[in-house]
């Protein structure tokens, strides 16, 4: 028995448990492209994906400033509340954290798979959502970093 895709199918199974349709969509999408033999499409989606993902989240994100429910003057309020302040420097810091994330599970890849379980978790049975490897990959490196490991 050919047990190579037993870890997508593992993940796919615990994301149905879990009922994270996005981590179900995904795995079955992948195992779906391996199993037609479309295996030059997992390169594209490994290479790109990531960048393609940002770009659709960000533009998500972007909606209300382009259908004009965030205007200048919400824009201003950042500026003048604690909260805008306080969440204008955690969306820095995050924004940076999770860039050092990006070479450091290319240069890594023991720790991708350690990052990947521990966000198909938090995803499936937390309620998470999926852009936490990064993030995580970003702590790690840091963490990597100081600590000298």
């Amino acid at each position: 028995m050919n047990l190579e895709n037993l870890p997508i199918l593992i993940i796919l199974f615990i994301s149905v448990l879990g009922n994270n349709h996005t981590v179900s969509i995904a795995a079955m999408a992948l195992l779906l492209i391996k199993l037609l033999g479309l295996h030059r499409w997992l390169d594209v989606i490994e290479a790109n994906g990531i960048m393609v993902g940002v770009t659709i989240l960000t533009a998500a994100v972007l909606v209300p400033v382009v259908t004009g429910r965030m205007d200048v003057s919400a824009f201003a309020k950042v500026f003048k509340s604690p909260t805008g302040i306080l969440a204008l420097g955690i969306g820095l810091a995050l924004a940076w954290i999770a860039a050092q994330g990006v070479p450091y599970m290319k240069a890594s890849p023991e720790a991708v798979t350690a990052l990947m379980v521990g966000t198909l978790v938090g995803v499936c049975f937390f309620r998470g959502l999926a852009v936490g490897p990064l993030i995580a990959g970003g702590m790690v490196a840091l963490l990597v970093r100081f600590l000298k490991l």
